[in-house]
């Protein structure tokens, strides 16, 4: 009857309970104390009718998102004694008596075989990015978790509910701080692991990547599948199968054999899974009928750990009937399967470009290329005794890539005066296939480079070095116009998953995607725009899908403007032979490892620079910024922070966007529906950062030089954007208007 109570306890109770403390091997948990934006006396408003209960979703207090103190019916039973006049005082009352702290699930194990000097480091030759790589590869203390069994809820009439699913096995969380045990993220996940698992093979921590393996075995022997994470309203949908991958890299890494026996046939089921439940027909223009793949989650209310952020996209404003509603939460829902939420990716295509936000989300009509590229992978992948099959059924995949989502060229037709023709414009980029339109979309994002990453590599690439080169010419751009590294897209949408925001693990896609291609497509040297050009006129002109002038604009610092949007000026970031923070050229390096390695310093300048602007120190190596500086992104308190995304125009910054937003020492985030405001914390992690930042040492450790960090004390334009990951302006706060709406909202379900 209530299943939107434990939303609420979110958004007012995280950090109302007192620091308390569980197992003796877990650190105490600091909680903070948010103060409501509103007088404790004030009465509450009423909102719309309730969603439908999701199957997938048993409690009737909607997967709580920190556990009962108190059986479930005893909790619903004293929600429902509050009266219908209700003060927001009494709700937060409410939520004290029957709502335990957040992270009290886990505990921190008792962690002896960190080595201190793993192998990987020997690669490295820079002592300051040397001495960075190994302050990273500690904070894997900080993020390793066991399940705290002691607190465990048993459920039933007698016990707590809580959302956890338990592990059996050590595990890593993406995030930790010393107010939040876990952060945000306080369970295990699903594509976050692989990156994770990258790192973890780098340090040498090989239990715990076994580990990490048998509790998604776990789940593949209890679910069948692998859910996004490891709480109850993660069972309606899964994320980027990637299962096979990580075993691959642990047998490869650790020489362990033993593993696959049970490995292997849980495998086999996930492949089942994914056939089962996300497989259809297309048939392209080619008259060929191909098996593929897409995301489409079985949903119609907001997603728990989202509630807010989907309640307000389907009622704000109340124009959606309750079908559309419906729609848009499975939309919803599936993009958070994408691993990429959100994206304009995914949008309906339109004729204008125009689109309604999230609201055009169109995620289960298309056929995505990362997810085809992965599944290919890992049919190709496996060596069990349907090996014979699997081969069958990757060389299909791979087949229905190549005609689906690959566009050599794009066909226009030309009108002289007389006669008409066509015209080929070359593109040479993967593109997402959409069932509505039976077309490819036209967007343009880092997807392109998970088929190399696959193995699956056009013959317009491996025939012709400048077609090579083509397709990876928006990275040069990139290299040369920004400041950070390759963003997910090049449309600046507000979404978190699009311009100006990069992402570690598509740093390392593209990363292993140039290591795809033969030496001999790549040996020559770097291609250098004509003169009053800049690096965009080397892009094929119809693979962006996007004019010069329509490009995010990089802000210059300290003269409040962009850079100039064309010509050489354009490529601000320009060196002899490289670029800003990109490393030094060397005799002979073709244009393949000349990306490389102005890619892979790139990315350790991007976590490195916004790490030590949050008050990342080394004694002897890497001194401390001073008060003035670490004044500027509110982190005099600080000792670093390591973010989940960074921003291609600022790579003293984190990203931005998003239905939660990292902020450096003003942490703005969203845990289940709440609108939390952290003051001061410290964060470990992010969880795949790190990884790629060792994956990144280890293999190019020999050309990564120290960063050039910019100053923090010269202003520029972008420190004033109302998403500002870094540089904030004022302290913030929840708004009166989303704190009023949501307890509203629940309120009106209580008098119902």
């Amino acid at each position: 009857m209530l299943p939107l109570l434990v939303p609420f306890a979110c958004i007012v109770h995280a950090g109302l309970v007192a620091a308390q403390t569980s197992a003796s091997s877990v650190s105490e948990v600091a909680t903070a104390t948010p103060s409501l934006s509103v007088p404790f006396t004030d009465a509450l408003p009423t909102q719309v009718a309730l969603p439908p209960k999701q199957p997938w979703c048993p409690s009737e207090i909607f997967c709580a998102g920190q556990p009962t103190s108190q059986p479930a019916q005893e909790v619903l039973a004293n929600f429902q004694n509050i009266s219908s006049s209700t003060t927001y005082g009494e709700i937060v009352q409410f939520v004290e008596n029957n709502f335990k702290g957040e992270g009290l699930e886990l505990e921190e194990p008792e962690f002896a075989n960190l080595k201190s000097d793993p192998a990987f480091l020997n690669n490295v030759t820079a002592p300051v990015v040397k001495a960075f790589a190994q302050t990273v590869h500690g904070f894997w203390k900080q993020l390793i978790r066991d399940t705290n069994a002691s607190t465990l809820c048993t459920g039933g009439s007698t016990g707590c509910e809580s959302s956890l699913i338990p592990l059996n096995h050590t595990f890593v969380v993406p995030e930790a701080n010393e107010s939040f045990e876990g952060g945000r993220f306080r369970e295990q996940y699903y594509w976050d692991s692989f990156w994770i698992v990258e790192g973890l093979i780098e340090s040498e921590l090989y239990d715990v990547v076994n580990a990490t393996l048998q509790n998604f075995m776990d789940e593949l022997d209890n679910f069948g599948f692998i859910p996004n994470g490891g709480r109850i309203y993660y069972l309606n949908r899964s994320q980027p199968p990637l299962f096979i991958q990580m075993l691959s890299r642990y047998v490869a890494a650790s020489g362990d054999r033993t593993i696959l026996r049970r490995a292997l046939p849980l495998a086999e089921k996930e492949f089942k899974w994914w056939e089962d439940n996300r497989s259809l027909q297309v048939r392209f223009a080619s008259n060929v009928t191909h098996k593929v793949y897409h995301y489409s989650v079985n949903n119609s209310a907001p997603r728990p750990e989202s509630y807010l952020a989907d309640y307000t996209t389907a009622n704000v404003p109340n124009t959606l009937n309750d079908t559309q509603k419906a729609a848009l939460y499975a939309e919803l829902a599936s993009g958070a399967e994408t691993g990429w939420d959100y994206t304009v990716r995914w949008f309906a295509p339109t004729a204008d470009g125009s689109n309604d936000g999230l609201r055009s989300l169109d995620v289960r009509n298309t056929i995505p290329i990362d997810l085809n590229s992965i599944l290919s992978d890992l049919y190709g992948r496996d060596d069990s005794e349907a090996v014979s099959s699997h081969r069958e059924a990757a060389a299909a995949l791979r087949a229905a890539i190549l005609d689906l989502l690959w566009d050599p060229t794009k066909v226009g037709l030309a009108i002289a005066a007389i006669t008409s023709q066509l015209t080929f414009i070359l593109k040479l980029a993967f593109f997402d296939y959409n069932l509505a339109t039976k077309s490819r979309n036209s967007v343009y994002s880092a997807a392109n480079f998970y088929p190399l990453w696959s193995g699956i590599i056009p013959s317009e690439l491996l025939s012709s070095s400048d077609k090579a080169f083509g397709y990876f010419s928006s990275l040069n751009l990139v290299l040369n116009r920004y400041n950070g590294t390759f963003p997910s897209t090049f449309i600046a949408s507000g979404q978190q998953w699009d311009a100006p925001n990069t992402w570690p693990p598509h740093q390392y896609i593209v990363l292993q995607a140039l290591r795809a291609l033969p030496s001999n497509v790549t040996s020559g040297a770097l291609p250098t725009p004509s003169a009053n050009q800049s690096t965009f006129s080397l892009i094929p002109e119809g693979q962006l899908g996007l004019d010069e002038s329509q490009l995010p604009g990089q802000p210059l610092v300290g003269n409040g403007g962009n850079a100039s949007t064309s010509g050489q000026a354009a490529d601000l970031n320009r060196l002899n032979g490289t670029v800003l923070n990109g490393g030094n050229t060397t005799d002979g390096e073709g244009w393949g490892k000349a990306l490389e390695r102005q890619l892979a310093n790139r990315y350790i300048a991007s976590a490195f620079c916004s790490w030590r602007a949050t008050g990342g120190s080394i004694d002897g190596v890497v001194p401390r910024l001073s008060p003035q500086e670490l004044n500027v992104t509110q982190s005099v308190n600080n000792t670093g922070n390591m973010f989940e995304k960074f921003s291609n125009l600022d790579i003293d910054s984190a990203g931005r966007g998003g239905e939660y937003t990292v902020q450096a020492s003003v942490f703005l985030m969203y845990r289940c529906a709440s609108l939390l405001m952290l003051n001061e914390i410290n964060q470990a992690g992010f969880g795949w950062t790190n990884g790629v930042v060792l994956w990144v040492s280890s293999h190019y450790g020999g050309v990564l030089v120290q960063p050039d960090c910019p100053s923090l004390l010269v202003s520029t334009t972008r420190n004033n954007s109302k998403n500002g990951a870094v540089r904030l302006n004022g302290n913030g706060s929840p708004t009166v208007a989303l704190v009023t709406m949501f307890i509203g909202l629940l309120l009106h379900y209580l008098v119902l």
